[in-house]
């Protein structure tokens, strides 16, 4: 009949763990038939005292005797021992005429055919049917309770290792090996929490990330992010390193016909754990590549997403594989390189580069402490003075992280103890002013603020992989014919903002008094020094602008004040990103006023009072505006 519909046959989920279990019954069987054919009957059966025919004899004569029967070489009997309870005994039969005389007279003796060995029968039907089958129950019991806690038993899977149980504390969970990142170790505290105890969440419906990404420049702490939550979790750490992994079995492992197969690095890393809920750390997971023999991407898709993992299938044990109990969390250093998909399947969180202020915590509370420790100098032997620790942090390292403050440290340590050794030093002070003899003359110095206002020559901020930088924007005119050159090996985004902010000087022209011919007579060249330095992105497009109409009207540009955004042919600002590492870079080159998109100040908002003090940050919509705070 047109539009009637045949039942569809419903698969029953249950089948594969009922089919394992009776693999399991069949195992408890084999292990009762042994206990049948090897403990049972040594416990049915009393046992049998040898003793000498003298011994026998007298046993008779004091009338303990009380069964007793023949055999070929052996007299078997049933007496009472020496505490007076019925046991059985046998013997060697000597040549004795008058044994059968002295049997038949002795009172209370019984002639036997055989004397049973074995216990009193309510022992051996216990022994023998109830007790077995109260075994088979109880095995079959514990394999079916291991088979809910495992999920269904095609599944290959470990034991769990056991969290902390939560218990309410004033201070919580700390991540005490990183410093700063607040707002990080907010999120994986919320995290920690959950994992601790789940239940106090699920009941108001929230759900845990099986997948973070934790994003940010090197050097800021994030795999010791991963290790501390590990800890505080009491859960196994396990690394992944995917740097440079660009063949897909390096995931999902080699199937077995080919020469020197392996299994995928999961696999590895899940036996390595020894348990099935691990905290699973992927270490530089935007580092990875494709060629002809697959996309490492595409084979973590599976691997990170909550709906799919269950069943991960390595191609080597060809047996599925549980990793929804695993927490993984994967480092990168820019987002750009993971394809979007993939990024989707975990939670973003950003680890922006220290502060000045933190890195000085750092330093002193885990650096200087951990090196001194490594290099032998007992404690008050070294002492670095706050000044020289601040130049050290600026003008010997340029980085968002702590990896170079570290290695420089550890050669003031060095010559440290060689001092102590050799000349016989009892203390080294290290101040500002000798801090060049032990690391050199100084390697970074930020360009500081203009100490005039001059024409042409504007301020930017730009995000860098290292943290914040400044950038000095100069612009000359000179006679020509409307050419615009652009030098200081400028990105293709930032030419266009260039053109885009000429345009839009040229349409504002007649608010300026600028002759509508000037454009046609004069060439103008923008210049970004540092040149051998590659420069692209957005953010310097007021400051281009602004330098420019500087030039144009021969009006000078604020010394102390810098900008950042984006701007459009309609002279709109719009926002940007990398905001912390910019305000950053302007306190180091001593700018005291900021222009900033008046669309990131939930941005500003949200940062620590420590990053925008000292700053006076002004918000701007317009190139209007822009130019009223900038023009002096």
């Amino acid at each position: 009949m047109k539009g009637a519909m045949l039942p569809m046959p419903v698969k029953d989920n249950n089948s594969s763990p009922r089919k394992s279990l009776i693999y399991y019954y069949i195992i408890a069987l084999v292990v009762l038939m042994l206990l049948n054919t090897f403990l049972f009957p040594s416990l049915l059966s009393r046992p049998v005292v040898e003793v000498t025919y003298d011994a026998f004899l007298k046993m008779l004569d004091a009338g303990e005797v009380k069964q007793v029967a023949l055999e070929d070489t052996m007299l078997v009997f049933a007496a009472e021992d020496a505490e007076g309870n019925a046991a059985i005994f046998k013997t060697g039969i000597w040549p004795d005429d008058n044994l059968t005389e002295r049997l038949v007279n002795a009172e209370g003796v019984q002639f036997a055919a055989e004397i049973p060995t074995q216990a009193s029968p309510l022992l051996s039907f216990l022994l023998s049917w109830l007790m077995p089958i109260l075994v088979f129950v109880i095995i079959g019991q514990i394999f079916s309770r291991m088979l809910k806690k495992s999920g269904a038993m095609n599944t290959m899977s470990f034991g769990k290792s056991n969290a902390k149980i939560y218990a309410e504390a004033q201070t919580g969970v700390t991540f005490a090996d990183v410093a700063g990142e607040e707002e990080a170790k907010e999120a994986l505290q919320e995290i920690v929490d959950f994992l601790r105890d789940p239940g106090k969440f699920t009941k108001v419906g929230a759900r845990i990330p099986k997948g973070v990404l934790l994003e940010g420049p090197p050097g800021t702490g994030k795999t010791s992010i991963a290790r501390s939550v590990a800890e505080a979790l009491n859960k196994k750490y396990v690394r992944i390193c995917l740097g440079g992994v660009r063949d897909e079995a390096e995931i999902r492992g080699h199937r077995k016909t080919y020469v020197g197969a392996m299994p995928g690095r999961i696999t590895v890393a899940l036996k390595e754990a020894g348990v099935s809920n691990p905290l699973m750390l992927l270490d530089e997971i935007d580092k990875t590549s494709s060629d002809y023999k697959g996309d490492t991407s595409a084979a973590l898709l599976e691997v990170l997403d909550p709906e799919q993992n269950s069943k991960f299938n390595d191609h080597y044990v060809e047996i599925p594989q549980d990793l929804s109990e695993v927490l993984f969390i994967a480092t990168a250093n820019d987002v750009q390189g993971i394809p979007r998909p993939l990024l989707d399947r975990m939670e973003l969180m950003e680890i922006p580069g220290y502060t000045e202020n933190e890195k000085e915590h750092i330093a002193r509370e885990h650096l200087i402490p951990k090196q001194m420790e490594i290099n032998g100098i007992p404690e008050g032997k070294l002492v670095i003075q706050p000044a020289a620790l601040g130049k050290l942090i600026n003008n010997y390292t340029k980085e968002a992280g702590v990896r170079s403050l570290e290695r420089s440290i550890g050669r003031i340590c060095r010559k440290t103890a060689r001092a102590i050794m050799e000349e016989g030093k009892d203390k080294v002070v290290v101040t500002s002013r000798n801090i060049s003899r032990f690391l050199g003359k100084e390697r970074y110095n930020y360009l500081m603020a203009n100490e005039k206002d001059e024409i042409g020559i504007a301020r930017g901020l730009a995000w860098t992989q290292v943290g914040g930088d400044t950038l000095q924007i100069e612009v000359n005119i000179m006679p020509g014919k409307g050419e615009l050159l652009l030098t200081g090996q400028l990105g293709d985004v930032m030419k266009e903002s260039a053109q885009a902010g000429i345009s839009y000087i040229r349409s504002v022209s007649d608010q300026y008094e600028i002759d509508p011919e000037f454009f046609q007579k004069h060439d103008m060249h923008v210049h970004i020094p540092e040149g051998a330095v590659p420069k692209d992105g957005p953010s310097a497009g007021i400051t281009m602008a602004t330098a420019m109409l500087s030039a144009i009207i021969e009006k000078p540009v604020r010394a102390d004040l810098a900008m950042t955004g984006e701007i459009t042919l309609r002279g709109r600002v719009l926002p940007i990103g990398g905001l912390k590492e910019k305000l950053l870079a302007a306190k180091y080159a001593r700018i005291k006023e900021v222009l900033v998109p008046e669309k990131n100040r939930p941005d500003i908002e949200e940062m620590d009072r420590e990053i925008i003090q000292g700053l006076d940050i002004r918000f701007v919509d317009n190139m209007k505006e822009v130019l009223g705070e900038a023009l002096a």
